[in-house]
């Protein structure tokens, strides 16, 4: 587990014991440190890997995966909307109202890439941290920017 992992899971523990002495329950420390192992063991297993990753952004209509600068990316007709740049992190093309959205709703998920290419809602996704709907959601968005109007996902 990387320091920052474990950083983060260590106050989600304290939070969680600190929460059980607010609300008055008699729950000892052991069976505290039990729920926290059950409910980090959830989280390791629902946590999206790279593979994952690749393998829904090519389940997305006519998408192609090819490589940009060495950097592994996904493209819709030429155009991509969505790249691997790292071992931690995604990027998705999304507009500059939808990168402000998510900057709001999901901070700890997501952040503007640095430069103009930020500036002009490309995001970068934690998509190691995120939950699989969430990943989904902004892989699907970066897709519809990119693809043609007349294209629509199956569940649209």
């Amino acid at each position: 587990m990387c320091e920052g992992t474990a950083r983060y899971h260590a106050r989600r523990f304290i939070s969680m014991k600190r929460r059980c002495v607010q609300q008055g329950d008699l729950i000892a420390g052991k069976e505290v440190a039990a729920i926290f192992r059950v409910t980090l063991m959830h989280d390791i297993i629902m946590r999206m890997t790279d593979e994952d990753l690749i393998a829904f952004a090519l389940s997305l209509p006519e998408t192609t995966e090819g490589s940009h600068f060495g950097t592994r990316d996904f493209r819709i007709r030429g155009k991509i909307f969505t790249t691997l740049p790292g071992a931690d992190f995604c990027v998705v093309k999304l507009t500059p109202d939808q990168q402000q959205m998510a900057l709001t709703i999901m901070p700890q998920h997501v952040e503007a890439a640095p430069g103009g290419w930020g500036l002009k809602g490309s995001t970068r996704l934690f998509h190691h941290a995120a939950d699989h709907e969430t990943i989904k959601t902004l892989v699907r968005r970066a897709w519809r920017n990119v693809a043609p109007k007349s294209m629509i996902l199956p569940e649209d």
